[in-house]
């Protein structure tokens, strides 16, 4: 039987799949970094470090007692890996057969942006087979030897092509520097090897959509997964997962179809949550932009990239999610040395919400944010619009 659903529980059903709703939602500790990441499908891993990494800044929405040292330590111990998504992310190990197509797709490329020097890869393989795992630095040193053939460009590059086509997995990483090693002495045994066939791999990304979103679209499904093959696969499990009656196709106005798990149809929809959350941009519940747009009527586009003239909201603004609505965003910069966080441009947007409601925790999110950037004082530049600036500088101070 299907039950027509308000935008509203939309809203409030996905966010729960996304644990956004309640404290604690995936437990405490590095178990919960874990059990966050199975719901989740993936995580993405960005460089940019103007506030603490997308990664980070993810876990620690949904984990209050959140570690950066947790994501290595699971590396380290063979329970998520590093491969690609629709961008670089962690994986968690289970689903490692679902990364192999991708890498056989590189390995018989000879397009691929990645080409590199046959010569160089093997010899960097030997290297790493014969001596250990590998940081690309440690090839840069290499090259400095008199007499040296190749350079430290080639390598990284021979590393990175390595890595993308499975024959070295990271093993390590400090920051942003990456240890390689050979992908048989850092898969665990008992993890499936067996490339999945085109249904199969359709089967996980719709399974996984579903899980972490709780309703999802063929767009989002197929996101950024070219060729029509995948398409067509992902609508026959979506098919079959509808004759089998786990999922309900349910139709909204200005929307591509619906389709959403049954078991979730069962639960009560109906738990306004009045919590506040300040998202990274890469934040999985906000990653794909035209979902946003959709079904939470908020135009979000992160700015770094854009020409510093042509920027609206500011250079690494963050979103504000209050309840199931977005209020708002905040351009913001940790300057580490100064160990200060400053709230470059603060932009209310939805004004109907009565300041009060949200302005209190969202000012103790944000001395917690900070507390997690290593920043020990907050500053506040500028409001929009102009004349909240008073009452939002009396709460801070008096907070």
């Amino acid at each position: 039987m299907k039950r027509e659903l308000t935008l509203s529980q939309l809203r409030h059903l996905t966010l729960e799949s996304q644990g956004l709703t309640k404290p604690n939602p995936f437990g405490t500790g590095k178990n919960a970094v874990l059990t966050a990441l199975e719901q989740l499908g993936y995580l993405q891993i960005d460089t940019l470090s103007i506030v603490e990494r997308a990664h980070h800044h993810t876990l620690w929405t949904r984990i209050p007692d959140y570690q950066p040292v947790y994501l290595n330590e699971l590396v380290q111990e063979r329970k998520i890996f590093e491969y690609w998504f629709h961008a670089a992310s962690y994986l968690p190990m289970k689903d490692f057969r679902f990364a192999l197509p991708q890498m056989l797709d590189i390995k018989q490329s000879t397009t691929h942006y990645y080409n590199a020097d046959p010569k160089v890869m093997q010899y960097v393989l030997d290297t790493i087979r014969t001596e250990g795992p590998k940081k690309s630095r440690d090839f840069e040193k290499e090259t400095k030897k008199a007499g040296s053939w190749w350079s430290w460009k080639p390598t990284k590059i021979a590393l990175e092509r390595l890595f993308l086509q499975g024959d070295l997995m990271i093993s390590n990483r400090n920051g942003m520097q990456k240890t390689y090693d050979i992908t048989e002495n850092v898969l665990p045994q008992n993890i499936d090897t067996s490339i999945p066939t085109d249904m199969e791999f359709a089967e996980y990304l719709v399974k996984t959509y579903l899980q972490a979103y709780g309703f999802t679209t063929i767009k989002q499904i197929t996101h950024l997964k070219t060729g029509g093959l995948i398409r067509k696969n992902v609508e026959e499990i979506l098919k079959s997962m509808l004759q089998e009656g786990t999922i309900q196709r349910i139709n909204i106005e200005n929307s591509p179809p619906i389709f959403i798990k049954n078991d979730l149809l069962e639960k009560s929809l109906d738990n306004a949550t009045s919590s506040i959350q300040l998202l990274s941009p890469f934040d999985n519940s906000i990653i794909h932009r035209d979902r946003i747009k959709l079904f939470f009527d908020f135009d979000y586009k992160i700015e770094c990239y854009t020409p510093k003239e042509k920027r609206i909201f500011g250079y690494f603004c963050l979103p504000i999610l209050f309840g199931d609505t977005f209020i708002g965003r905040v351009d913001c910069k940790a300057h580490r040395k100064e160990k200060e966080f400053e709230l470059i441009h603060l932009h209310v947007e939805n004004t109907t919400i009565n300041l009060e409601l949200w302005l209190k925790p969202f000012l103790e999110l944000v001395k917690s944010f900070a507390t997690f950037n290593n920043c020990e004082t907050l500053k506040l530049t500028q409001v929009t619009p102009s004349k909240l600036t008073n009452t939002i500088l009396k709460f801070n101070n008096h907070g």
